[in-house]
């Protein structure tokens, strides 16, 4: 028994200097150690002396990564473009996002202590930044893959890994329901695909861009993919391919005069996608802001073009009583009309809707 206490006596002697050295060491509640020395998407070493409490951002998609990972009080500075979510509407802008554009004395004036930058901003007014003294780190993505890198890079930065980790596990996870099932596609069950964000001239993307990433990944061949980037194509090349859907993005949505061309251009009254009804309509930053909802994107684009794998009528029973209703039906309708879902997906919704 004595011997018992003599250990018990010795253990806690041993807890209490482990509690007295672990009170000696100052608690910074930073996961994060600071200074860090990286190498940017850019190739710029850049140097982070401690946490950024003032950040400017020079992307859309820079923005939307901030805020998603619990940064909107640390941003003190956007772009002009920088509309999600709606709280950044509230921050200061700075011009942009392209270079000529970026409002350097106001960027001065705010005195950030992180600048998160892209490539569309130009090297120039990055070098120009950086040369003024500010922590200026670039992120540059053409894939999911890299999205969700500069996602952890973000986070790894600002003190938010473990924000960062959770928002990727959460991509993660609906990205794979995705591709878990169009991986075992065999080719001729992926339609071919065209996606146009403008009519005249007709743009449209290839290789090395998000959008072939996700027609990609959701189960489609895109008709461009022997080009690189964001080229324009000419209405003879559309015609020739003959795209089995088209993904329009323009702006104004269905209400866009891209739209209507794409419905009603006499030249593409032969092609398949015109002659199946099989045009449809996404949300452009969806599919063109590499950001945290391009998950959305892919989601959309694999149900479109594989409507029989991925289209779940019970989606459209908001209220959650497991029955669908007539404003739920019209609203299915009013969804096909808008090239928001197939004819096939409507009439599912409507025929359970007469069930009840």
């Amino acid at each position: 028994m004595r011997n018992v206490k003599k250990k018990m006596a010795g253990l806690c002697s041993l807890f209490l200097v482990l509690v007295i050295l672990v009170m000696s060491f100052p608690i910074t509640g930073l996961a994060t150690t600071y200074p860090i020395t990286v190498i940017d998407d850019l190739g710029r070493e850049v140097i982070i002396e401690a946490l950024p409490e003032r950040i400017v951002s020079l992307a859309p998609s820079n923005t939307e990564i901030l805020f998603a990972l619990d940064l909107g009080d640390r941003v003190i500075g956007v772009t002009d473009f920088c509309d999600y979510p709606p709280e950044a509407l509230e921050k200061e802008s700075v011009g942009g996002p392209w270079g000529t554009s970026i409002d350097v004395e106001k960027i001065i004036a705010l005195q950030p202590d992180f600048i998160l930058v892209e490539e569309v901003n130009g090297i120039e007014v990055i070098d120009t930044l950086a040369g003024l003294g500010f922590k200026v780190f670039g992120i540059k993505s053409t894939d999911l893959d890299d999205l969700l890198d500069d996602i952890k890079k973000v986070g790894q930065k600002t003190d938010k890994e473990a924000e960062a980790n959770e928002l990727i596990a959460q991509m993660t996870i609906k990205i794979r329901a995705v591709t878990g099932r169009t991986t075992w596609l065999l080719p001729e069950e992926k339609p071919t695909v065209l996606h146009i964000c403008w009519h005249d001239p007709i743009y449209t993307s290839g290789q090395g861009t998000f959008v072939h990433d996700l027609v990609d990944k959701a189960g489609g061949v895109n008709i461009f993919a022997d080009l690189e980037g964001w080229p324009t194509v000419n209405i003879e090349a559309v015609i020739g391919r003959d795209p089995e859907v088209i993904i329009v993005t323009a702006m104004g949505g269905v209400g866009s005069t891209t739209w209507d061309w794409v419905n009603t251009e006499p030249r593409l009254k032969d092609i398949s996608a015109r002659k199946n009804g099989r045009i449809y309509y996404i949300e452009s930053n969806w599919l063109e802001r590499p950001g945290p909802r391009m998950v959305l994107g892919l989601e959309a684009m694999a149900k479109y073009l594989h409507p029989q794998i991925f289209f779940y009528p019970y989606d459209y029973d908001t209220d959650g009583d497991e029955v669908l209703n007539k404003a739920e039906a019209t609203k299915a309708i009013q969804d096909y009309s808008g090239g928001l879902i197939t004819k096939e997906q409507a009439i599912q919704v409507v025929m359970l809707y007469f069930e009840y």
